[in-house]
């Protein structure tokens, strides 16, 4: 179960980690944070990111085997980035439409499961 706890958390931290980064920049396309100094927008992007490190954090410790978890550092860390990008291409997607995805897209997926698979051998 601590698998499950692991992944869901990870999605939710990158789910607040995209919006920290790049959030900002639809904030400023639609005029709210166009104006804003870039103090004010690290200020909120960091307040964001608060919430990304209340789920990543946990997640981590859940998940790492040395704490009775299942995955490994570098399983983890695959995971991790596996799940950082879906989550980046579908809320990228969401946020700033016309960026879909291409082939080339499609195919470093493919690369990443392939790692995936490759990790956990």
């Amino acid at each position: 179960m601590s698998g499950l706890y692991t992944i869901l958390l990870l999605f939710c931290s990158n789910i607040f980690m995209t919006l920290a980064w790049y959030g900002h920049l639809r904030l400023q396309q639609t005029g709210v944070a166009s104006h804003w100094p870039l103090i004010g927008v690290i200020v909120f992007s960091w307040l964001i990111a608060f919430f990304e490190y209340c789920c990543q954090v946990p997640a981590n410790r859940i998940g790492y085997e040395g704490n009775g978890g299942p995955y490994s550092l570098v399983q983890l860390k695959v995971i991790q980035e596996c799940i950082s990008l879906i989550v980046f291409a579908v809320i990228a997607n969401m946020l700033f439409q016309g960026q879909g995805l291409h082939w080339n897209h499609i195919a470093a997926f493919v690369c990443l499961i392939a790692a995936v698979y490759f990790v956990f051998l």
